[in-house]
């Protein structure tokens, strides 16, 4: 068996597995430890309003934070706004996701995905460097925080190491590519795959359910987020 061919078969689907498997493992185990009866009379019961204005309204930094930590805050902005374009505007990005579930987009135009690279890989490098040069973050980061960037910065890496090859048959979206560097890039990804839902990866899909309950909690104290 190639490499290209494990990384498309038997790697992707036992990636795929343990990432969904994963996931729902650890969304389970949240919700089963339930939550004590709270006696005292609730200042708000709109729970569904509270959860999103829980959730978007700690999208936006607090001015606290924008001031001690401009690098860690713009970094941050920068590569999650990047890789949302990378990963659900690319062509055959989507063109894989449909192979998977059958849902498809329009994807963005290409001088578009191409050009939200570079502010990725910059805002990867900007927190990283806050994490190396911080004396409190460098304190309080070990394996799983230095890990989980790698694990996201090498996808991005091989990528463009596979654009940046020649093959005779041309992707869907114009891009020649090598084998080797294709396998390469599939392997990257399936390994990001099998760390996201246990190291603190996790936050992109547990981060609607703890920002959701954390908003209905302080609307039910009356506190402001």
């Amino acid at each position: 068996m190639e490499l290209l061919e494990f990384a498309r078969g038997p790697a992707l689907w036992f990636s795929l597995f343990v990432l969904v498997t994963g996931s729902a493992w650890r969304i389970i185990a949240i919700f089963r430890l339930g939550t004590k009866t709270d006696l005292s009379e609730p200042r708000s019961t709109r729970r569904f309003a509270a959860a999103l204005r829980g959730i978007f309204a700690r999208m936006i930094p607090r001015k606290e934070f924008r001031q001690g930590g401009k690098l860690g805050v713009f970094g941050g902005y920068f590569y999650h706004l990047g890789l949302a374009a990378i990963v659900f505007g690319y062509l055959p990005h989507i063109l894989f996701i449909e192979r998977l579930t059958g849902v498809a987009w329009p994807p963005l135009p290409e001088a578009l995905v191409y050009l939200a690279v570079g502010p990725t890989f910059i805002g990867l490098l900007m927190v990283l460097l806050e994490r190396l040069t911080d004396p409190v973050l460098r304190l309080l980061s070990g394996f799983d925080d230095y890990f989980s960037w790698f694990v996201v910065f090498l996808p991005l890496l091989t990528g463009m190491a596979a654009l940046g090859s020649a093959y005779p048959q041309p992707t869907l979206s114009g891009a020649p590519l090598y084998p080797l560097p294709l396998a390469i890039h599939l392997l990257s990804v399936e390994l990001l795959f099998l760390w996201l839902p246990f190291g603190n990866l996790a936050h992109a899909f547990l981060v609607f359910i703890s920002r959701g309950v954390t908003g209905v909690a302080l609307a039910r104290k009356g506190a402001a987020l």
